[in-house]
């Protein structure tokens, strides 16, 4: 029997609160049912855990630990976004004339492609639109914080980034939450990248075991641009990262790297998608696991090559390593390719730890377990090594090595 979308309740308890929804969009999720693993996308992500729930629209609390987001030597401005809403009070607003800031609603999408992306619009707890001018040189980093604090907590904002031509820009979204709680966050995230622009964006998912993420990002590029997003996901009980990319031009850049170590019973759901348009443009995607005790990951990357785009070349890649016998890994990359003068690969691997490179490091002097967070840690530094800041780096590298998996 089909899950429908009257299981899910969503609770405004606080008439005061906005919520910037669409009519078309509640008609829209009121036809449609959730996603199930019947359907391909879905095949080894369950959603009754979100759907059977009773979920909040509450206020941004007064008093939150959202300071525990920050990131040590970062020199960047703070946009806190507690409970899905933008804090001004708690934000430290850019000062940079290249950069404006507003609340402003977006047009609404026509169609969705699952519930939760009707769900994301209905009920759009926030919208903020970022501007960075052509030309700009912004010197400090942009630190967006997302933050949920409350019982049951839904936050949904929407952020659209705009970049202008010959721009350059780094970003860094970070995710957390109260601990002694359950939110689930669905945002949605637009940008649309310059001419000849330069873009790095970094995304550290750092939640809790009872915590539901979902992140739903939506980029394009012009001509000549250069964009890098590195995903790092570092703790969550369910995360789903879903990442469409458009090459909208010749000579771009793009390049897609993540990492993420599950526990426990975590899952960690990677969907990517890289639309290569037009000849000439490079893609490069690197994505590694590490995945212990009962967790689920999961990672589905499609290359798609339209017939005009010659000259593609495009890597993808996605190597996982089993730290238990009971943890899970799904991994399906896919090409498509309709050009005939390209040069494009992918590959897979998942497989338990070298136990020969374990008895060798072990031989050497070290315990089991130093050898075998040596070899962890040579493992994931191919991804952190594609992080350009020395502050994110470091701090997400110093939460692995909490959490006892890496050496730093």
């Amino acid at each position: 029997m089909e899950e429908t979308l009257t299981t899910l309740s969503i609770v405004d308890s606080d008439r005061s609160i906005p919520v910037t929804g669409n009519a078309a969009a509640k008609a829209a999720l009121e036809a449609m049912r959730w996603p199930t693993t019947r359907d391909e996308d879905w095949k080894y992500t369950r959603t009754a855990r979100i759907t059977k729930e009773q979920w909040a629209i509450v206020d941004s609390p007064a008093q939150a630990d959202w300071a525990s987001l920050k990131i040590d030597q970062l020199d960047a401005w703070h946009l806190v976004i507690l409970n899905g809403r933008l804090d001004r009070q708690q934000s430290q607003l850019p000062d940079d004339a290249g950069i404006t800031i507003s609340e402003e609603a977006t047009e609404p999408t026509a169609s969705y492609a699952h519930s939760f992306e009707a769900l994301q619009a209905a009920f759009c707890t926030g919208q903020l639109h970022i501007r960075v001018a052509p030309q700009s040189r912004i010197a400090k980093s942009i630190h967006v914080i997302h933050y949920n604090d409350g019982h049951k907590v839904l936050s949904q904002p929407t952020i659209q980034v705009t970049i202008g031509a010959f721009a350059e820009v780094h970003f860094v979204e970070s995710f957390g939450s109260n601990a002694t709680e359950q939110s689930f966050g669905n945002r949605k995230l637009a940008i649309t990248v310059g001419e000849n622009a330069h873009v790095a964006w970094d995304k550290i998912q750092d939640m809790h075991d009872n915590d539901f993420l979902m992140n739903d990002d939506r980029i394009a590029i012009a001509p000549s641009a250069n964009f890098t997003i590195n995903t790092l996901t570092v703790d969550g009980g369910w995360t789903r990262n879903q990442l469409a990319i458009s090459l909208d031009g010749t000579g771009i850049e793009a390049s897609l790297n993540g990492c993420y170590l599950p526990r426990r019973n975590q899952l960690v759901d990677n969907h990517t998608k890289l639309d290569h348009r037009f000849p000439h443009c490079n893609s490069h995607e690197l994505y590694k696991g590490l995945l212990d005790d009962s967790s689920t990951g999961v990672f589905n990357g499609k290359v798609y090559v339209h017939l005009d785009a010659q000259k593609t070349n495009a890597y993808q890649n996605n190597a996982n390593i089993l730290l238990s016998e009971q943890a899970q890994m799904n991994t399906k990359p896919e090409l498509e390719i309709y050009a005939d003068d390209v040069r494009c690969s992918h590959g897979t691997t998942t497989g338990q730890m070298d136990e020969e490179a374990l008895f060798y490091l072990q031989s050497r002097g070290l315990s089991y377990e130093g050898a075998r967070k040596l070899l962890t840690t040579a493992f994931i530094n191919d991804v952190l090594a594609h992080v350009e800041s020395t502050a994110v780096r470091e701090h997400v590298a110093r939460r692995f090595e909490h959490e006892g998996l890496l050496y730093l």
